[in-house]
């Protein structure tokens, strides 16, 4: 870690469950989160904050005034983007140091399976199977 990383994640560090080793773990972790409405509007800017190191987000879905009221992620001027691309700019804002990929676009069986290889932890945020 890098002198601005030990000051950004300070407080995980004095925490005797994360301490040093437990952040390096969260910046070379990579976390695929499956669908960037209720819950993964709620989840990832967390886990941005938090110092995951790269996450992949999917959704095919655009914000529609009806998510507003529940995934606070997402505003007025967002009504009609794609919710995997404007959450990409939403979790830059908050650690530009994370990496995202943003996937627009349903994902069938072949590249779920793709992408759940190649991270460390998945989170189904999906409204749908």
């Amino acid at each position: 870690m890098n002198d601005q990383q030990l000051l950004r994640f300070s407080r995980h560090i004095l925490l005797d469950e994360i301490g040093i080793e437990g952040q390096e773990k969260l910046l070379a972790a990579h976390v695929l989160v499956v669908g960037c409405g209720g819950l993964g509007a709620a989840a990832l800017p967390y886990l941005a904050a938090a110092g995951i190191g790269r996450l992949t987000i999917a959704d095919a879905d655009t914000i529609d005034e009806t998510n507003l009221q529940r995934q606070i992620t997402f505003t007025e001027a967002d009504i009609g983007k794609n919710k995997a691309l404007v959450m990409q700019g939403r979790l830059k804002q908050i650690n530009s140091q994370t990496h995202i990929t943003a996937i627009a676009e349903f994902l069938d069986e072949a590249r779920l399976v793709e992408l759940a290889n190649a991270a460390d932890i998945i989170l189904d945020c999906s409204d749908n199977y």
